[in-house]
């Protein structure tokens, strides 16, 4: 989608997070194929709308993807305009932390001002124009010295499978690098509060979601791991003077040590500890994340989503060449129904979600379809590594 503005001329490399099996969008995403390779959400799939909305702001050819060798090969064939070598197969998953901080560590010997920005692979955001707005924003902040920033998602309701950024002062307009895109500094982090302290936060007006999107320049985030992650910092440094040497070097080198990199979250490893020098200290900004962004964390946020009203039917029905979908509805309501090549008949139900693929069939509520990766937990421990 074509916007105003053009590509910021800051250096920028936007590290795209597609690690993850996506457990809780089960029968469809699979370790193989998880959600960030699926078209959820329209006829691209996730993790090419992550590139497409990017696009506005940087070149393709400066993203990397730091993901699995299960889908390495898949996500090379979607996204052909992102150079081969910049995607990066992690040997062992360790959570976000070390997936963060590899890019960082890679980039830093060469270009320490680059910003990095930090992107799941998953989201939704449907104002791309603001979107891009944001980000070059928060590509000038990082630019500018040692300073971390976050993306705070406006809450919409007292959700617990999120974390929370308290919002400290407000940065003056005078000092900010694009109009329009109010700045506050962070005074804390808070991981998935109870629904008790969720009300409370979002009752008081001055929390955001955290929607982990984060900037920072390849010498700030070193720094931080190397301040807060002492013993992880020289195992990355390995990794990237491997990197330099020859691509058989780096593929041994990362096998054989990123592993032994702390299995850590980039918030509990870095935000937090660094949070915790006070607002000026710390030197955390959050912008806006008032872009229309959704998650899609599980059936039930997809179908809320894509019915734009919750009490609609959401169905993927009759797929038959030259036959037009059908769901037949009779006192039904809230529903999210994947069945394809299937007519589809709802009576008397309300707030289900059935999913169906080839080998396997989910029944679910919406309420209860955030458990859906406890499926997955019971297949592996049945054996069923062919149906995860």
């Amino acid at each position: 989608m074509p916007i105003e503005g053009s590509k910021t001329e800051l250096k920028f490399a936007p590290v795209i997070l597609a690690g993850g099996s996506g457990t809780r969008f089960w029968p469809r995403s699979r370790k193989a194929r998880a959600k960030q390779v699926l078209a959820l959400d329209g006829e691209r799939t996730m993790i090419q709308q992550t590139v497409e909305r990017l696009t506005p702001v940087v070149d393709p050819a400066e993203v990397w993807v730091i993901t699995n060798s299960l889908l390495d090969d898949l996500i090379a064939e979607q996204l052909p305009e992102v150079p081969r070598k910049h995607i990066l197969s992690e040997p062992a998953a360790r959570n976000t932390a070390p997936a963060c901080a590899l890019a960082a560590f890679l980039l830093e010997p060469s270009s320490p001002e680059t910003v990095i920005g930090v992107f799941p692979s998953d989201h939704v955001v449907k104002n791309i124009a603001r979107f891009a707005q944001v980000i070059r924003a928060g590509i000038a902040i990082a630019a500018s010295g040692e300073k971390i920033v976050v993306l705070g998602v406006p809450p919409t309701r007292a959700e617990t499978g999120y974390g929370y950024i308290e919002l400290g002062e407000v940065v003056e307009p005078s000092q900010v690098p694009f109009p329009g895109v109010a700045v506050r500094r962070v005074k804390r982090f808070t991981e998935k509060p109870n629904l008790e302290v969720a009300e409370e936060f979002v009752a008081s007006g001055n929390y955001a979601w955290n929607g982990g999107i984060f900037l920072w320049s390849a010498r700030t985030l070193a720094n931080a791991i190397r301040e807060h992650c002492p013993a992880m910092a020289p195992l990355l440094e390995r990794i990237a003077v491997a990197y330099r040497t020859s691509k058989e070097e780096f593929e041994r080198v990362f096998a054989e040590v990123y592993p032994l990199c702390d299995n850590i979250s980039i918030d509990y490893a870095v935000l937090e500890p660094r949070s915790a020098k006070g607002e000026a200290g710390a030197e955390i900004y959050s912008l806006p994340g008032d872009f229309e962004w959704n998650d899609l964390g599980c059936w039930s946020a997809l179908h809320e989503h894509a019915a734009g009203c919750p009490p609609e039917n959401v169905s993927v029905a009759n797929v038959f060449e030259g036959e037009d979908p059908l769901c037949i509805s009779i006192d039904s309501s809230g529903n999210y129904i994947h069945a394809p090549g299937k007519v589809i008949a709802l009576v008397g139900v309300t707030n289900l979600v059935v999913v169906q693929t080839k080998d396997a069939l989910l029944i679910t509520t919406r309420e209860r379809s955030q458990d859906v990766g406890k499926v997955v937990a019971e297949l592996k421990s049945a054996g069923r590594e062919d149906l995860i």
